[in-house]
């Protein structure tokens, strides 16, 4: 089983997130989920950022 998931990786990812933004268009409608999706982004970069830089590495020591 473990070796069908490894193999179908990626579309099973895909596939949840579709879902997931099916989801959220159903539920709390078109703009709502595009201003969540914007902020998760900028959020997901923020954190690459500082993980890159290491600007915080020094205060959480």
């Amino acid at each position: 089983m473990p070796e069908l998931l490894k193999l179908y990786r990626w579309p099973i990812i895909g596939g949840v997130t579709g879902l997931v933004i099916a989801l959220l268009l159903l539920m709390i409608g078109f703009w709502k989920t595009l201003v969540l999706l914007v902020l998760v982004g900028l959020g997901v970069a923020a954190g690459l950022f500082l993980s890159q830089t290491g600007l915080l590495d020094d205060y959480f020591k």
